[in-house]
């Protein structure tokens, strides 16, 4: 039987939470199949509390070369993943996007992909741009649909720029020029495990979006444990599982950060008790920081000419002490060119 506590710690083993990996930047992003990327920032934070020595020119360089890229993948939502993953996976999560795309009816999609990829071929646009020109061609429709459908249906990538985080808050979209090149949902599911594991089939489901996940596990060769209330969890064979006792760093996670996203039951990182108090009645997922493994408050930046503070909200008593070295560092990646910095203990966000 694994305890909450076993699996909080395998989960970080793996995510690179206990220790930061030793490497280079798309390892991080391979592990994780991928960061969940609705903002510019926050992919570059995640992968600066997984990462030893990240830099970030490293993430940076990577979206210029393209061996890494933005896009829309898993829950029909952006995200930070391997050119590789792009090709192998983007395939797998058709199904989502497709049904997704659904929500809009009386549009022929398949005529408006055309002609989407047809205007894209002449170069990159903002959606901004783009919609006007699908207006063109499907006079009477609704913009904001037409685009929807084509965000969803059609593989594309965010163009990166200079900017501090790679991207402008109106990016242009580009047809990706990377080859498709299938997985199965096997060995998506092998990849999930090995990042988010062990895990149930509703885990599985829940970060991909996909269905009949459970049928697709049972058929494979995984070994089978059990939670602390007799739930069957999956996982792969000789997968670390450092145990509970094992300690576990502070650490700041960002906003939508992949671990708060990763599981149906998310009590192995966020208790029931304080879901409310991460997610936001738009959706929103709050940045959090761990102690001991597990989330005890939010935080935001806040940010006065070339003062820089973080602000931390606590729902679990917490010695300013203990999160004040890890929480400065965080703040001089985030903001290097603030001259003053510091970690106040504030109230609700």
């Amino acid at each position: 039987m694994l305890s909450l506590r076993d699996l909080n710690r395998a989960t970080l083993a793996r995510q690179h939470l206990l220790s930061r990996h030793e490497g280079a930047v798309a390892d991080v992003v391979h592990r994780l199949v991928g960061l969940q990327a609705q903002e510019p920032r926050p992919p570059y934070l995640g992968v600066w509390s997984r990462l030893a020595g990240f830099e970030r020119d490293d993430l940076h360089a990577a979206l210029h070369a393209r061996t890494l890229v933005r896009a829309t993948m898993w829950r029909a939502t952006l995200h930070l993943v391997t050119a590789a993953d792009f090709a192998a996976f983007r395939p797998v999560a058709e199904p989502v996007l497709a049904a997704a795309a659904r929500r809009f009816d009386g549009i022929d999609t398949g005529a408006v992909v055309a002609a989407a990829e047809r205007l894209l071929a002449g170069g990159p646009m903002t959606f901004n741009e783009l919609r006007p020109k699908l207006l063109e061609e499907f006079p009477g429709g609704y913009d904001r649909a037409l685009g929807y459908v084509v965000r969803m249906l059609t593989p594309l990538i965010m163009e990166p720029t200079d900017d501090r985080w790679s991207f402008p808050r109106d990016a242009a979209f580009g047809l990706p020029g990377i080859e498709p090149a299938p997985a199965s949902v096997p060995a998506l599911v092998e990849r999930y495990l090995a990042g988010f594991g062990p895990a149930t089939p509703a885990d599985v489901a829940t970060w991909s979006g996909l269905r009949g996940i459970r049928e697709v596990m049972s058929g494979m060769e995984l070994e089978r444990l059990a939670d602390d209330t007799g739930r069957e969890l999956y996982d792969l064979p000789g997968a670390p599982r450092p145990g509970g006792d094992v300690p576990a760093p502070v650490r700041f996670l960002p906003d939508f950060d992949t671990l708060l996203l990763g599981h149906a039951d998310r009590r192995r990182v966020l208790a029931d008790e304080h879901k409310g108090l991460v997610a936001t009645k738009n959706l929103r997922i709050k940045a959090v920081y761990l102690v001991d493994g597990f989330a005890a408050g939010t935080w935001q930046i806040k940010r006065s000419g070339k003062k820089a503070k973080l602000l931390i909200s606590p729902f679990v008593a917490t010695d300013l002490g203990q999160v004040e070295e890890e929480g400065l560092r965080l703040l001089a990646f985030a903001e290097p060119d603030a001259t003053t910095t510091a970690l106040e203990v504030t109230g609700a966000q």
